[in-house]
């Protein structure tokens, strides 16, 4: 008899137990796992974030990124005349600053981008940006994987201006146009 009931309090028990979990499981049904989301995250849903954020930004707030694969994340800013423009730089690689090193350089209208880049090489030990800073808007600091840099400039004249990356051999691939209008 003492045999019989201690496997029904057992069974008793484990049904329980069963019934607890499954309502646990049932609440929490509706909320968001955020493993099951980052699984099912694609680069197309991450751009479209950013896309969306960069949106909702205040008029020339502008943002945008480097990673270790040697691109920037978009090639076309644009902004208004006349008016302070904030531009954030955001190294998302892992690769350190003397690796993979990042930065953005705005280039004044009518400099030749690639002259500009080659030029740029002599200046390892200022970061890659050249001493005769005539032929430059702005810049950022050159960062590595994880930095990032603020900058705030103001650009009085409509147009469109060249901006890249000065490190070494990045010129070629991570460009792009600054529209001001």
């Amino acid at each position: 008899m003492k045999k019989i009931t201690k496997i029904l309090s057992l069974l008793a028990l484990g049904l329980s137990m069963t019934i607890i979990s499954c309502n646990k499981n049932s609440e929490n049904s509706g909320k968001s796992d955020p493993l099951a989301i980052a699984a099912n995250t694609t680069a197309e849903d991450i751009q479209k974030s950013k896309e969306e954020r960069r949106a909702n930004l205040p008029e020339n707030v502008l943002e945008i990124e480097g990673a270790d694969n040697m691109q920037y994340d978009i090639t076309e800013l644009k902004a208004k005349a006349g008016k302070p423009i904030t531009l954030k730089l955001t190294h998302v690689g892992k690769a350190s600053k003397a690796d993979m090193g990042h930065n953005l350089v705005i280039l004044k209208s009518g400099t030749d981008i690639d002259a500009f880049g080659r030029e740029a090489l002599k200046f390892a030990s200022n970061d890659y940006i050249p001493t005769d800073t005539s032929k430059i808007i702005a810049h950022t600091k050159l960062l590595g994987g994880g930095e990032s840099d603020t900058i705030t400039f103001t650009i009085n004249e409509k147009g469109t201006y060249d901006f890249l990356c000065t490190f070494p051999g990045h010129h070629v691939l991570m460009r792009g146009k600054l529209i001001v209008d």
